[in-house]
């Protein structure tokens, strides 16, 4: 049996086992999502179609993997005006593996559902005295581990708030001359350390990589920026 489903803003066709990348969708790996968008449903020439989902259909799917798409480069230039912007896009993607289609309003299989239900039964089965006996331990052990995760979080909070590089001395230089670089990017790049052309200019492929993964900025982009940098710092 095959079914056709609609995901953001896309259609795929589908069977169980297939294995596909859609834009992202919340989960974590290992997690069943419902994709409850059927346009039709059918097995070899026997095809229902929605009007515009069937109703009572209903396609289930496990989280494989969150990731994302190859960069995208948007290019523009306007002739005679000395104006070009260049600008790359990375899409959010989950992998996943379709489990189910289902049909006439039927529920996913225990299976999907065994997660949640194995929980709450452990949950039941803990008799009212063991919880009060284990009640102090728990408060006792979560005393403990928030004096030792207090540390640890301090050392994030610093780390999160470290810039990517460290700023030259001196007076920062006008970021905007370089061509692609506008006020809001030429901010962005100020905090994370980046100041001046001679700083852009000796960016190694290591720190184009760098920033490309913490910076709404691509590969592309910074080399070009690179390029640009290396005249302007003479």
């Amino acid at each position: 049996m095959f079914a056709v489903i609609k995901t953001g803003g896309k259609q795929y066709r589908v069977a169980a086992n297939d294995l596909l990348k859609i834009e992202k969708v919340e989960g974590q790996v290992g997690d069943i999502v419902e994709i409850g968008h059927v346009l039709a449903h059918g097995e070899g020439e026997n095809v229902t179609f929605g009007a515009p989902f069937v109703d009572g259909a209903l396609v289930t799917a496990e989280v494989v993997e969150q990731g994302k798409n190859r960069t995208v480069i948007a290019f523009k230039k306007r002739r005679r005006q000395n104006s070009r912007r260049k600008i790359g896009h990375r899409q959010l993607l989950t992998t996943v593996r379709i489990a189910e289609i289902l049909l006439g309003g039927a529920k996913p299989s225990k299976k999907a559902a065994a997660k949640s239900e194995a929980k709450t039964e452990a949950k039941a089965e803990v008799a009212p005295e063991a919880k009060a006996e284990a009640a102090p331990k728990e408060a006792k052990a979560k005393k403990e581990a928030k004096a030792e995760a207090a540390p640890k979080d301090e050392a994030k909070a610093e780390t999160a708030a470290a810039t990517l590089f460290k700023a030259p001395k001196g007076e920062p230089d006008d970021l905007t001359v370089i061509k692609g670089i506008g006020p809001v990017a030429a901010g962005q790049l100020n905090e994370q350390g980046i100041t001046t052309f001679a700083q852009i200019a000796k960016l190694t492929d290591k720190d184009v990589a760098k920033i490309d993964e913490h910076m709404p900025f691509s590969a592309d982009q910074i080399k070009d920026w690179r390029e640009q940098a290396k005249d302007l710092a003479k």
